[in-house]
């Protein structure tokens, strides 16, 4: 269950009893099928450099970063989203190997208008496949994505041929939504990058998938 505390910042949870072992589980099943499928764990950063996002990143996101200065001054950020550093790792470690695939699990923070289905701290379940030999590549990743989607629901509609709002995509992508969920029906967006191609399934979401909820109304703060 979620604990309500007063004192938390908003768009945050505290999360214990069933709920975090659904939630324990259903990752888990994620990995498992990521890792059947070649994919090992990278562990990512969550203070980042402010301007690793400026020429990667769309508007929307740029506008929603919580950005401050540390004590020497750097621009810093937390993390938004993890395929930007991802592709950091390309440009200087990878760019010699073929087919190197990662997965991670990580908290992510936007400023957004908290409401069901998004939050201002939240996680992402991601896959990267850094310069891919196979010309099947997106197909692959369409199905993994829906297969792990699966675990949580069957009900789902895949969209291809998708516009995707961060400008380091160098063709349209996909997504893939549960209709069920409503307003917050995307689960899943990806598309091929400079660097290789990935995608990302926001995990709170998915959660909410076959759970009995009441609309929550947004909030401007």
């Amino acid at each position: 269950m979620e604990l309500k505390i007063d004192q938390l910042v908003r768009g945050v949870r505290i999360i214990t009893g069933d709920e975090a072992k659904q939630r324990r589980q259903l990752l888990n099943g994620m990995i498992e099928l990521a890792e059947a499928a070649g994919y090992s764990e990278i562990i990512l950063p969550s203070i980042e450099p402010a301007d690793v996002y400026v020429d990667k990143a769309g508007p929307e996101i740029l506008g929603q970063m919580y950005v401050f200065d540390d004590k020497g001054g750097r621009k810093l950020c937390l993390r938004p989203e993890g395929t930007a550093t991802v592709q950091l790792a390309a440009d200087k470690h990878y760019q010699r190997h073929k087919d190197v695939k990662f997965w991670y699990f990580e908290r992510c923070w936007r400023y957004e208008r908290p409401q069901e289905g998004r939050y201002r701290e939240f996680f992402q379940f991601g896959v990267e496949v850094i310069n891919p030999r196979s010309a099947s590549i997106t197909r692959e990743l369409i199905d993994l994505a829906s297969a792990m989607i699966s675990l949580k629901t069957k009900e789902f509609e895949v969209f291809e041929s998708v516009k995707r709002g961060l400008s380091y995509y160098v063709e349209e992508g996909f997504e893939i939504s549960v209709p069920s969920l409503g307003a917050q029906k995307q689960v899943c967006g990806g598309g091929r990058y400079a660097q290789g191609i990935g995608f990302a399934i926001g995990f709170d979401r998915l959660m909410l998938c076959g759970v009995n909820r009441q609309s929550q109304p947004e909030s401007a703060e």
